[in-house]
């Protein structure tokens, strides 16, 4: 059974940077992808950025281009969400899942941690 660990959120002001991290376990981590969810107060959960472990291919939603890095440790079992540039509109509940991503089809199974809130105040 998957399992997913988030922690790193806290609250910020703009401009701010902060590092999530999603640990993982119960899947063997380097044949899996991992994304990073968000979901403000009132809205849907939305994803934010994925990383496929078995090649290395990263996303990123247009929102974040250019101020948020996804990377993954395969020896901690762990991804990343390095967020820099923060904003007020980035305040939301942040989630990891997994799930599989091919040239045809992106699937995120059922399986999400307790998320971690993010707070950016202006």
């Amino acid at each position: 059974e998957a399992q997913l660990v988030e922690s790193g959120g806290g609250l910020v002001q703009a401009g701010d940077s902060l590092r999530l991290s999603c640990a993982a376990s119960g899947f063997t981590f380097a044949d899996y992808a991992i994304a990073w969810f968000r979901q403000a107060p009132g809205k849907k959960r939305e994803v934010v950025s994925w990383i496929n472990n078995s090649d290395g291919e990263t996303y990123y939603v247009d929102f974040v281009k250019g101020r948020f890095t996804i990377s993954s440790d395969n020896a901690k079992n762990t991804v990343y969400l390095q967020m820099n540039s923060l904003k007020p509109e980035d305040t939301a509940v942040y989630y990891c899942t997994v799930g599989t991503v091919s040239s045809v089809d992106v699937t995120w199974f059922d399986a999400w941690g307790q998320g971690t809130q993010v707070t950016v105040s202006s």
